[in-house]
């Protein structure tokens, strides 16, 4: 060898370099991309949950003050009960977004989409598709149903105004949060545990998944199971098409339309979500099917663009 050679490989291996693996590794697919310590992925799991109930216990007890409720954790919706519950996601989204990239010492935007950009365009045009099935969905409800959701009569008052304007206004916040959270978060840092790819991308999906339906507190194994596969399914398009955006276009289209239909049927009164025990059934395998529908789009969409194969799943096994 090369004196010169050899003495750059004495450098390297003094400085501590030549073992030095990289966090982001971009190789492999979207939601198996993040090296860490074992530990880091607990810390960025619990940290973010801990931070959502405190905000949204404060936020909600702030509202209540304002609003002279003597029940300010109530399931009732007002509109400024959906709007602190909206804020307080987006904001733990992005603080769990933040606290990986700072564990990780990985660009954020890296936590968006990998190994290409983030794709606005391609958020569009799922928006578009995601619109289009969860209006399906909504409709088939409504036909065989309609008494599922909780609907009423058709009313229009002052609240069903503030109803839709913070639904259209700051529900897609929410939304957005929740990806970042589960999808952008808790999903790459629980692959991390394992190495081989489809092991690790079946690890992220299921811990993601899990955990997104734990965060939303309900008892009734219909809800839970149809949480699960909302978390599933948007794990599923996250991977498929290397990024968020279409996670977040059909969280986005799926909160949005639903929220302005609760709040149009609710008789110009605020609705209620109730997620205990006994309260979900059979009607919700029909949304389970639109996000199937949604996972197909996104499958079709990506393997007609010629990037379905994902980077890893194939060349990089081990």
């Amino acid at each position: 060898m090369p004196k010169e050679k050899r003495e750059e490989n004495d450098t390297a291996e003094g400085a501590g370099l030549k073992n030095t693996r990289p966090s982001l590794e971009s190789t492999r697919p979207f939601g198996a991309h993040i090296r860490m310590s074992w530990w880091k992925p607990l810390a960025v799991i619990v940290v973010p949950s801990v931070a959502l109930v405190v905000v949204q216990v404060l936020f909600r007890l702030a509202v209540g003050l304002i609003e002279g409720s003597d029940e300010p954790l109530s399931p009732a919706y007002t509109p400024l009960r959906f709007l602190s519950d909206s804020l307080s996601i987006g904001v733990t989204g992005v603080l769990a977004v933040l606290l990986l990239a700072w564990m990780a010492k990985v660009p954020w935007r890296s936590l968006l989409s990998s190994p290409r950009a983030f794709d606005r365009q391609r958020f569009v045009q799922y928006l578009i598709g995601a619109a289009l099935l969860v209006s399906v969905g909504i409709g088939v409800i409504a036909l065989v149903a309609p008494e599922a959701p909780g609907w009423t009569t058709f009313g229009f008052t002052g609240t069903t105004m503030a109803m839709l304007v913070v639904t259209f206004l700051f529900t897609p916040i929410q939304s957005a949060g929740e990806e970042l959270m589960y999808r952008s978060a808790v999903m790459p840092t629980a692959a991390s545990w394992v190495r081989p790819v489809l092991p690790a991308l079946a690890i992220g999906l299921l811990v993601s998944s899990l955990h997104f339906a734990v965060m939303h507190g309900s008892t009734d194994p219909w809800l839970f199971g149809y949480f699960f596969v909302v978390g599933a399914s948007t794990a599923l398009i996250a991977i498929i098409s290397r990024g968020i955006e279409a996670s977040i276009a059909f969280h986005v289209a799926n909160n949005v339309m639903m929220s302005t239909v609760n709040s149009l049927m609710a008789g110009g009164k605020v609705y209620t979500l109730d997620r205990s025990t006994e309260t979900g059934d059979a009607s919700l395998l029909i949304l389970a099917a639109v996000n199937i529908a949604m996972v197909a789009l996104v499958w079709m969409r990506e393997r007609r663009a010629g990037v379905a194969k994902q980077p890893g799943l194939t060349n990089d096994m081990k």
